[in-house]
């Protein structure tokens, strides 16, 4: 069927689609990515799948996967201009809970959602993730950039991420090996991570506060915005030393909620918050909120991005060695006998 010669085409582009500016940025993206290229990653971006081989030398390797998002913490994100670090977040909420499986962070995907693509801010964003990538010895090995007109408010976009990695089938952590005697060993966070930003917002609308004002010696935008702690290399050093029995990451439900899910069910966690020191951007979250201690601690991390499993008699070499690269670590409660009790009861 013919066009009259009259008739007026439209566009990919005139429906809001610049197909032209996506494929520009996959080329800006190469560099970021090539910069987190590591053994077992082969190719680049822009096919129509990521590549990647198993590193020799596993006997039964089982591969682990996970993905998560960073929640409204994009909000803020946006709000602070904070594209540069976002993605750092994003590699860390999917990389820390392949690592509480015992397994290698091997690579990366992402995926970048928006109304109308900005190139410079999709950069920004995708230069984090590869930042993040790097600090988790991960490859950034594809994506999906997705521009949709109508679905997104002007300026919005979000994010998800998608992490693979290995372990020896034998030496999976997943909480089996956890008995009533061992020693719980907190980890610190770098602040809220990326959960419980939809109260937090909350907080800040009802109370007005200024986020330039101070929160213990910091700005209270940069102890809220601090990137999530990416743990791969502490935790690989560690448990190449030392046998770890298990492996909480402390993301959506806080201390209450991701402990109780290393354990095995006659198992209780029990926890001495005066263990650890309470970080000033949870002070004043629970200050300012006010906000319960109850509810603090199934919302936030209150200080301690993972909560791992021990022996009793590898407590000292296993903080010893978590210090060494780098990270605060305390003991911070053991494993008893559950009974009747709850799965975890925190003590102040």
């Amino acid at each position: 069927m013919s066009t009259p010669p009259s008739a007026s085409f439209v566009s990919y582009q005139d429906a809001g689609v610049d197909i032209g500016a996506a494929d520009a940025l996959v080329e800006r993206l190469k560099a970021h990515a090539a910069s987190t290229r590591r053994p077992g990653w082969l190719g680049g971006l822009g096919g129509f799948g990521g590549l990647f081989e198993i590193p020799p030398g596993y006997r039964q390797p089982v591969l682990v996967s996970g993905t998560d998002g960073v929640g409204t913490k994009l909000i803020l994100a946006r709000r602070l201009d904070g594209h540069d670090r976002i993605g750092i977040d994003l590699v860390a909420m999917c990389v820390n809970d392949v690592l509480a499986q015992g397994a290698e962070p091997l690579f990366f995907l992402d995926y970048f959602a928006t109304g109308r693509l900005d190139p410079a801010i999709a950069e920004r964003v995708v230069a984090g993730i590869a930042d993040g990538c790097r600090q988790a010895g991960a490859a950034l090995i594809g994506g999906e950039t997705a521009e949709m007109p109508d679905m997104y408010a002007e300026g919005d976009y979000d994010l998800a991420g998608f992490c693979v990695g290995v372990a020896e089938k034998e030496s999976l952590i997943d909480g089996s090996r956890i008995r009533p005697g061992n020693a719980l060993l907190g980890i610190a966070s770098s602040g809220p991570h990326s959960n419980g930003y939809s109260l937090i917002r909350r907080i800040l609308d009802d109370s007005g506060a200024s986020l330039d004002s101070d929160c213990g010696g910091t700005r209270l935008a940069d102890a809220l915005m601090a990137p999530t702690r990416i743990y791969a290399r502490p935790l690989l050093d560690l448990m190449r030393e030392v046998p770890v029995h298990g492996i909480a990451h402390i993301t959506g439900g806080g201390l209450s909620d991701n402990i109780p899910r290393m354990l095995p069910a006659d198992c209780q966690a029990v926890l001495s918050a005066s263990r650890w020191p309470e970080p000033p951007v949870f002070s004043w979250l629970r200050n300012t909120g006010p906000v319960s201690i109850a509810e603090m601690r199934r919302t936030f991390n209150c200080g301690l991005g993972l909560v791992i499993a021990v022996a009793a008699k590898s407590t000292d070499q296993a903080i010893a060695r978590l210090q060494a690269s780098g990270e605060a670590a305390w003991l911070v409660g053991e494993v008893k006998d559950r009974g009747d009790g709850a799965a975890i009861e925190i003590h102040d």
